[in-house]
């Protein structure tokens, strides 16, 4: 008799809570933003509703139907991907706002065409990884191909331009590759030649070397270039231990820019405290070990990969903004998932939870280690290592 399906509820509580957050934050750091700017305090917070509701409808599509269905649409989904970071590149495709081309619109709503090639691209290495096996090991015939697909859609999306998202696309690469057992020699050898183009790309664009020099000192520009890392700090330090509480914000009155959206989490600082982004870090960590346990405990490796996958993509879009923030990194684009104001962003975050939830409720306790345990020939030594965490957990 087959055992019944249940979801990781820990994963599942974390995504609704994150959400629910995210709501309540969106709405205290863009009321007085929303009525200024459209005369409606609202005006974010329907819109945040709205995209949350959508996105717990594609979380629970996504948890109905079986993972496994992924794969043979990995391809087309790619194509589909690429074709709209493409089209928004092209007027008058692409909706341009500030200079730059990331928006698709849809008669009244919008959508971020690397949103979807993020998940996208996830679906396509775990497809790719199965298939390639301990081929992953050899260069050209392995190595080559997944680095190169994904290196053309990094690309595309710094026309346009967005350094945030390409870097997660190329972390997404690294890890998994890693994580299938590419020879590391052979990872830092297709490394080696980036650093020096990600360098050319941040001097060739003025205004991503202004945000360096206003990372290594912003006090040099408090007007300027440093103006939203210090208003940023500002919002977290004068929080204190629990804050000025909900509502109390100072910085989000025109000080700190866009509030609700890529720096809600320094108003998450000032409102909750020390106690509340500590609580929200807590979350993303728990949200990040559930998500390892899926792909660890997932029942084939076409799970296993999609699991770790989307469980990085996640991560490193939470420890960049949390980085970018708090001051710890460079500014850069990249929303807090389920948090930060965004449409296209919170529904394709909730659609691919809702598959690493569908993961969880169909692995065992065996999983990658079971398949490590049995000598696959598809687990290569980074597969093998992680095995190892694994069969602890």
């Amino acid at each position: 008799m087959p055992r019944p399906l249940k979801p990781d509820l820990w994963l599942f509580a974390v995504a609704l809570v994150l959400v629910s957050v995210g709501v309540v934050m969106v709405y205290s750091a863009s009321a007085i933003l929303a009525a200024d700017r459209f005369g409606d305090p609202y005006y974010f917070l329907k819109r945040q509703l709205f995209w949350a509701l959508l996105g717990l409808g594609g979380l629970w599509g996504a948890l109905a139907l079986d993972y496994r269905r992924l794969e043979p649409a990995a391809l087309p989904l790619l194509a589909v991907a690429a074709l709209l970071l493409v089209l928004v590149l092209v007027p008058p495709f692409g909706q341009a706002i500030n200079g730059t081309r990331r928006w698709l619109r849809f008669g009244s709503v919008s959508f971020q065409p690397v949103e979807l090639a993020k998940v996208a691209y996830v679906v396509y290495l775990a497809r790719y990884l199965v298939r390639a096996g301990e081929r992953i090991q050899d260069f050209w015939g392995g190595l080559a191909p997944p680095v190169l697909v994904g290196a053309g859609l990094a690309v595309l999306v710094l026309r346009q331009p967005d350094l945030g998202n390409s870097f997660t696309l190329v972390a997404l690469a690294f890890v998994l590759l890693f994580l299938a057992g590419a020879r590391p020699r052979h990872l830092l050898l297709v490394g080696a030649p980036a650093l020096p183009l990600l360098g050319i790309a941040v001097y060739m664009a003025p205004y991503r070397w202004r945000r360096i020099l206003a990372f290594l000192n912003p006090e040099a520009d408090p007007l300027r270039s440093g103006f939203q890392i210090l208003q940023s700090i500002l919002a977290i330090g004068s929080g204190g231990l629990l804050g000025r509480g909900l509502g109390g914000s100072k910085q989000k009155l025109f000080y700190l820019p866009e509030p609700h959206t890529d720096f809600v989490f320094a108003v998450i600082g000032e409102e909750l405290g020390l106690l509340g982004g500590l609580a929200i870090a807590g979350l993303f960590m728990v949200l990040i070990w559930r998500g390892l346990r899926a792909g660890l405990r997932a029942p084939d490796l076409f799970g296993s990969y999609l699991a770790l996958g989307i469980t990085a993509m996640l991560a490193t879009e939470a420890i960049v903004n949390l980085g970018v923030v708090t001051g710890s990194l460079p500014t850069k684009g990249l929303p807090l998932p389920f948090v930060s104001f965004g449409g296209s962003a919170l529904f394709m975050t909730m659609l691919a939870t809702g598959v690493l939830l569908n993961i969880s409720q169909q692995g065992g306790d065996g999983g990658i280690a079971e398949h490590a345990a049995r000598g696959s020939s598809n687990i290569g030594s980074g597969g093998r290592a992680m095995s190892a965490v694994g069969a602890k957990s």
